[in-house]
């Protein structure tokens, strides 16, 4: 049994016991959250797909740990001009567990 769900504008493809980095959550760590947020349920090979979410499907997950992501470095720069900029960013994560998938 899989589930693609939505959060932070982003879509996951998660079964029960995967692990994932999303965007940053506002809950303390070792407490449970639910995204109720489901677009697709696949039970056994029965497909159930929301329009835009399946109504009554909910992930339940467990937050792991909060983090930060690996640094992007972007650089821009104009010829000829002696204009270079070095720029980074960090994006701050939230690791969850997924213990259990409700359709």
């Amino acid at each position: 049994m899989y589930a693609v769900l939505e959060t932070g504008s982003k879509q996951y493809r998660v079964a029960a016991g995967d692990t994932l980095q999303i965007e940053r959550l506002e809950v303390e760590a070792g407490k449970p959250v639910t995204f109720d947020r489901v677009l697709l349920v696949n039970a056994d090979g029965k497909v159930t797909v929301g329009a835009p979410t399946v109504t009554g499907a909910t992930v339940t997950a467990d937050v792991i740990e909060h983090i930060r992501g690996e640094k992007k470095l972007t650089f821009k720069m104009k010829r000829r001009k002696g204009y270079h900029k070095t720029i980074g960013h960090r994006q701050e994560l939230t690791v969850v567990k997924v213990t259990g998938i409700k359709a």
